[in-house]
């Protein structure tokens, strides 16, 4: 909820003004002590309150008393800062609030938020009316994780729909055919379409296949560059639609493929792309998921298959899997669930989120009867409310402190895959993630993250070589109800075509959907002077700049006023860093800063005077990586060691001198580029990176000419590392090898060199994936038992490898080895251990040959 996140961010801001070693204002102690006393009682409230009944669209009267509360809190706050260093900057001649005024005002919201206080005494303690739902949602938003863990694609009560399907796409005529799914939003299109695409049978059956989602506002270009991308196995990025067109097309010419279009909404989209899609009479097959019956039957509807909800046995079946997972479902809690199951009328998305929330909530009787009193008032609506009221519930019952998290995700667009890199610094900026005792920021966010995915209100897209989300898709009836509820709070304002919204100068968070902002909007935008977050794709008017003077969140370009003026800014992009770097020294709270290097010039970046950096992320954007440096810092007492700072990515001839280590005590991730041709490598210290003790992610890029990082000793904390021509001899694989921490492992062009590589008994204890990439080896000799735990294998651009060393099959937790333009002794090897464990029963080791 709003309100809670609201609090949580007030915490923040005293505790960044109280520990910042130059805050730019002080906060009187007593008033600090009250400002915390109350802020902690009304999370307290919160954390066991919800809303009761099902969804409305009107506002919670106390959760909207308490966020206004904390929104002044921070209103009068960040006012005060923003006022006192555009002052001391000589943006501005005077000074808007004087420390007398903003004494006042603190006191005021402090009386506003005690008064809240005694209300809330007075009122709820007499108010047990339904207090049974308010106990039960309570259990089930602070229950722990279900040890079961519903299954999003697992298809209950289609097998037979899956089998005609097959018989469908494998079979039947030479010609191209559309094979069309229809049904309703959460029927299970999708899911099915998913298993479709990954049967052993269409896998063995097709040269190539590919998957796109459409949505409603779809894009032909990036249709075919997705399509493309699948089909041959590279990235297109810069091509027009035609050109993109015309390499699909080519791709396809005599092969037969299947491709899915997930989620179309207009046969204007497949008109603009059909002509790329050859029929090579080969048995080539084309699935198109859509929820609208009309456009089903444009296509050759025959061969198509019209979604049906499903029967009373095959819910039950999809609800007891969802909840219990492999075990059964209690005999005292059968009768109470078979209603529960009746009340979603079989949509699969209704059983699968009703299932998520009891599978988190304590498994008794009374609780269930609780859920199901309140389902039957909410699914017996007609048309899509239903589900709205079902997906809410989902939504009320979470911890009141993943509620700000899950709100956010409406931000994105419509199927936008989000990647969760980008997601938890925007997360940690806005300021509603509730420290916990020994854990960064960083990791509550990835942790919130998980848990709505274990809830089903999150969709994997993709985890990495050690199960971590990578990114993850919000379906679209949840993201309808992210935006409904979000704006009915005024956590979230969205402007779109319609007319202005009300109220729009108060708004905290703005979400443009525009490509430009008409005349007429502009001066309502221009008064939304509260804003701290504008999110927009579009281009952003300079006289925002000089109203949205309390912005956290920048999307602005390469100008120069915003480092001048928005001195609040906690998440920054810039094309360019500014003239004057020490403009930067007025971003009190700047905590992520991505750079993209655009310009010619070569750049030196001082971070050291910036206590609250997190992350430094620096794109090179098509030119040479590594063109901004670090300056040494200078050993005097104005210098600070920067606790917060987490990532450097794509930093250049960083020296790891004694200043910068004690500066960066608690980097997580790395990435350093060295170019210096003229440099020694005793210049850059590399020996001594085994001191940051926390660093889990490093990669290494040197220059053509290598040997800049003939020593280098690595920290026992690593977990992911790459080195790119770093040029060192395979003998100094050992000391890699002896990381007990170590996971994965890139080496990309030219990291080692020299003609054989022996492995050696207690090395790699813990690595997953392993890569090499064209890299001088000749001979690998090795034993399984020196890669006990090794998942996953790649071998690229070997020119000079014998053979693959057929011990490397017999690691028990292997699962896959790709061999892509290696010689062909490799390839050979390759098969020869795929047919070795065959043999042995080993049905589960994938051999990728590209």
């Amino acid at each position: 909820m709003a309100a809670y996140g609201a609090l949580v961010s007030v915490m923040h801001i005293v505790d960044q003004v109280q520990t910042h070693p130059f805050p730019p204002i002080s906060i009187h102690q007593k008033q600090a002590e009250s400002l915390t006393e109350a802020v902690s009682s009304l999370q307290h409230f919160l954390e066991g309150y919800s809303p009761r009944g099902g969804y409305t669209d009107e506002e919670d009267f106390w959760e909207s008393r308490i966020a206004e509360a904390a929104y002044d809190a921070e209103d009068v706050i960040e006012s005060y800062i923003v006022d006192r260093i555009r002052a001391r900057s000589e943006i501005d001649v005077e000074q808007h609030t004087s420390s007398a005024d903003f004494y006042q005002g603190l006191q005021m919201v402090i009386a506003n938020m005690n008064s809240i206080k005694i209300e809330i005494k007075e009122k709820m303690v007499l108010q047990d009316q339904n207090h049974s739902i308010k106990s039960a949602r309570s259990a089930a938003a602070g229950s722990s994780r279900s040890t079961s863990t519903p299954q999003n694609a697992t298809m209950i009560g289609f097998d037979d729909v899956l089998l005609r399907m097959l018989d469908k796409v494998a079979g039947g005529e030479p010609d191209l055919q559309i094979l069309p799914i229809v049904g309703m939003g959460g029927i299970g299109k999708t899911t099915l379409a998913r298993n479709i695409f990954s049967s052993p049978l269409v896998q063995e059956h097709f040269d190539v296949r590919a998957w796109t989602t459409i949505s409603h506002e779809y894009n032909s270009r990036e249709i075919l560059r997705q399509v493309l991308d699948q089909v041959m196995e590279e990235k297109w990025e810069d091509l027009s639609e035609d050109d993109l067109g015309l390499h699909l097309y080519q791709s396809l010419i005599g092969r037969r493929y299947f491709v899915v279009m997930d989620d179309m909404w207009n046969i204007e989209a497949w008109d603009r792309v059909r002509r790329f899609f050859p029929d090579n009479r080969n048995g080539s097959r084309i699935v198109v998921t859509t929820r609208l019956s009309n456009l089903a039957s444009l296509f050759n509807y025959a061969n198509g298959l019209e979604m049906q909800f499903l029967d009373e046995d095959a819910s039950w079946d999809l609800f007891s899997n969802t909840v219990f997972g492999k075990e059964s479902c209690p005999l005292e809690l059968e009768v109470i669930g078979k209603k529960i199951v009746r009340g979603c009328r079989g949509l699969p998305l209704s059983i699968a989120v009703i299932g998520g929330l009891l599978s988190k909530s304590n498994r008794t009787k009374e609780n269930w009867e609780v859920i199901e009193k309140d389902l039957s008032s909410v699914v017996n609506l007609e048309g899509n409310e239903s589900c709205l009221q079902v997906l809410y519930m989902s939504y009320n019952n979470l911890p009141v402190h993943l509620k700000p998290c899950f709100l956010y995700m409406g931000s994105y667009g419509e199927d936008e895959v989000i990647p969760i890199s980008r997601l938890i610094p925007v997360l940690v900026a806005e300021g509603f993630l509730k420290p916990i005792n020994g854990k960064g920021l960083e990791v509550v966010a990835e942790e919130y993250v998980e848990e709505l995915v274990d809830r089903n209100l999150l969709i994997v897209e993709k985890r990495n070589y050690c199960g971590k989300l990578k990114s993850f898709k919000l379906h679209d009836l949840l993201r309808d109800l992210c935006l409904r509820e979000a704006q009915k709070l005024k956590f979230l304002c969205v402007l779109g075509e319609q007319s202005i919204p009300q109220g729009i100068n108060s708004q905290r968070r703005i979400l443009s959907t525009l490509s430009d902002h008409p005349t007429p909007l502009l001066p309502s935008l221009e008064s939304a002077s509260l804003v701290r977050s504008f999110i927009t794709t579009g281009e952003c008017e300079k006289s925002l700049l000089h109203n949205f003077r309390l912005l956290r969140l920048s999307c602005f370009g390469d100008d120069e006023d915003i480092v001048d003026k928005l001195v609040n800014l906690r998440l920054l992009n810039l094309a360019k860093l500014p003239e004057n770097p020490s403009l930067f020294s007025f971003l009190w709270n700047l905590q992520t800063l991505y750079l993209h290097c655009y310009d010619e010039d070569h750049h030196v970046f001082d971070i050291w005077k910036m206590p609250q950096l997190r992350h430094v992320i620096i794109s090179h954007s098509g030119r040479r990586p590594g063109e901004y440096r670090l300056p040494d810092p200078l050993s005097d007492e104005e210098d600070m060691v920067l606790e917060n700072l987490q990532t450097l990515h794509e930093v250049g001839s960083l020296k790891f001198s004694e200043e910068v280590l004690k500066r960066i005590p608690n980097v997580v991730k790395m990435k350093l580029y060295y170019f210096d041709t003229t440099g020694e490598e005793d210049d850059y210290l590399l020996n001594d990176l085994c001191s940051l003790h926390k660093l889990e992610t490093l990669r290494i890029h040197c220059s053509y000419h290598g040997e800049l990082v003939r020593e280098v000793s690595f920290p026992r904390s690593l977990k992911k590392l790459t080195l790119r021509r770093t040029c060192l001899p395979w003998e100094d694989m050992t000391k890699i090898g002896l990381l007990p921490f170590l996971q994965a492992l890139k080496l990309e062009k030219n990291a080692f060199g020299g003609s054989e590589w022996e492995t050696f008994e207690g090395q790699f204890s813990n690595l997953k994936s392993l890569s090499i990439h064209a890299c001088y080896l000749e001979c690998w000799i090795t034993d399984n038992a020196h890669f006990p735990r090794l998942e996953h294998l790649v071998l690229s651009y070997l020119s000079y490898l014998g053979e693959i060393p057929s011990s490397i099959g017999d690691i028990p937790t292997l699962q896959s080895i790709e061999v892509m333009q290696c010689t062909d002794s490799v390839v050979d090897s390759a098969e020869r251990i795929k047919e070795e464990q065959q043999e042995l029963g080993n049905e589960n080791l994938r051999i990728i040959l590209q």
